[in-house]
């Protein structure tokens, strides 16, 4: 594992003792000294330095020749995830994303029959919305609002259809409750959803669900292009997979965001718990 670094200012100790943290695992919770040079790929010697050291530093605790991790390795990984937002942890994503494809991208939750951005890395081209942070669009016209509303319960999809759009755009009239209902039936069979020029003229979207760790859609991230520019058929077949992984990675670490172990208890009264 170790000798890999390249840059004149790489640590290769440093390198060496997490190649010892990370050799733990499911399958390897405690190790003899041997077992951990064997899986570190280091010399025995090296090994027994390493973990002596970790020892001390409270990462590693060993009971008759053998070591295991101690729970203080969580703050390497908690002290990153505990601070972040849903935010934090979208933006690098959406920033590679945006220079992949050349092509502005969002991220939107639902609030009532809108979707409202929360998200957002554009590049600087002519679209015939302006979409800043807050901005609310009608749900049922974006390809983000299809995505969430697919995600919703059919008690849930009824009251939402149910309420008036606060968005200041006249309703879509385009197409009737029954039609809707079996495109939101096919966006949630297949994953994804796609919005051509219903918002407005030359937009064209396509949008997928970002999820927490009970598999809930938690939001939804699109690509958004000009129609003169960009066909639906790249759009689906070029862009589409990229926004696909991208959610893919955003869920995934939202997932790990959720896991942290943090529990709040409620507060407790100045009186204390009545007694009986």
């Amino acid at each position: 594992m170790a000798g890999r670094g390249t840059g004149p200012d790489f640590v290769e100790a440093l390198a060496r003792g997490l190649d010892v943290l990370a050799c733990f695992g499911p399958e390897r919770r405690a190790m003899s000294l041997t077992e951990v040079a064997s899986a570190a790929s280091l010399a025995r010697p090296t090994a027994r330095r390493l973990l002596l050291t970790l020892e001390e530093l409270g990462f590693v605790r060993s009971t008759g020749g053998v070591f295991q991790l101690t729970p203080k390795v969580l703050s390497l990984g908690v002290a990153y995830v505990g601070a972040l937002g849903l935010w934090d942890i979208a933006r690098p994503h959406l920033e590679e994303l945006v220079a992949s494809t050349g092509e502005s991208s969002s991220m939107a939750q639902l609030d009532g029959a809108d979707i409202v951005y929360v998200a957002r890395v554009a590049v600087p081209k002519l679209i015939a919305l302006r979409v800043d942070i807050g901005t609310r669009f009608p749900a049922v016209q974006t390809s983000q609002g299809k995505v969430l509303l697919a995600g919703l319960t059919a008690d849930q999809l009824a009251a939402t259809l149910a309420e008036p759009s606060r968005s200041g755009l006249p309703p879509s009239t385009h197409r009737t409750i029954d039609e809707l209902r079996d495109e939101l039936s096919e966006v949630r069979a297949r994953g994804w959803a796609l919005a051509d020029e219903e918002l407005a003229p030359g937009v064209r979207s396509v949008a997928v669900p970002v999820r927490d760790g009970t598999g809930a859609v938690r939001a939804a991230m699109n690509v958004t292009v000009h129609a003169a520019e960009t066909s639906t058929e790249r759009l689906v077949h070029e862009h589409l997979p990229l926004l696909l992984r991208t959610a893919g990675e955003v869920s995934a670490e939202w997932t790990l965001w959720q896991s942290r172990p943090h529990v709040e208890l409620p507060r407790r009264t100045e009186a204390g718990p009545a007694s009986a």
